[in-house]
């Protein structure tokens, strides 16, 4: 797996979208050993609702957003709201380069911050979004493994390397 989970890593790092990095998922999933029904389905799926990386990004944001303006980022109700907006705004435009902007400028506002929280909250995403598409497009590939072992049993990747259908 590890092998053959670099190249999608990459050009999800490179290109910050999930989209753009299916078919090089696709291409490692069939190079794994995942059915290609399997893969059709998780891939694209994954692609849009798969978004861990963009949410822990999104958390650490809003905590960095919290730490500048001097706000108490304390309580059940702040973890509460804070979950659901950076799930919510790991969805915004999930598929699409930059589209994490959308999302930051929903954080801005759910949260009242000021107009300056924008353009550092912005700086965050710059940073952090390669990485966290990074996450989010290995996590499809493992996610499709996952759903191979489900559907075929625990033991399908030795199964399919003692037939020597692996690459």
């Amino acid at each position: 797996m590890l092998r053959n989970i670099f190249t999608p890593a990459i050009t999800a790092f490179a290109t910050q979208s999930s989209a753009a990095t299916l078919p090089v998922s696709k291409e490692a999933c069939d190079n794994i050993g995942v059915p290609q029904d399997v893969s059709d389905l998780v891939l694209p799926m994954g692609c849009t609702m798969h978004m861990d990386g963009s949410v822990l990004s999104s958390i650490v944001k809003i905590a960095f957003l919290f730490g500048v303006f001097n706000m108490p980022f304390t309580g059940v109700g702040t973890y509460a709201m804070a979950l659901t907006v950076a799930v919510l705004s790991a969805f915004v435009l999930s598929g699409a380069p930059g589209g994490g902007l959308v999302g930051e400028m929903l954080i801005v506002s759910m949260f009242g911050f000021p107009a300056e929280a924008f353009p550092l909250i912005a700086t965050l995403g710059f940073l952090f979004d390669p990485a966290a598409t990074c996450l989010n497009a290995s996590g499809d590939t493992i996610a499709a493994m996952m759903v191979t072992r489900i559907v075929e049993g625990k033991d399908w990747l030795e199964k399919k390397m003692a037939a020597g259908k692996l690459k």
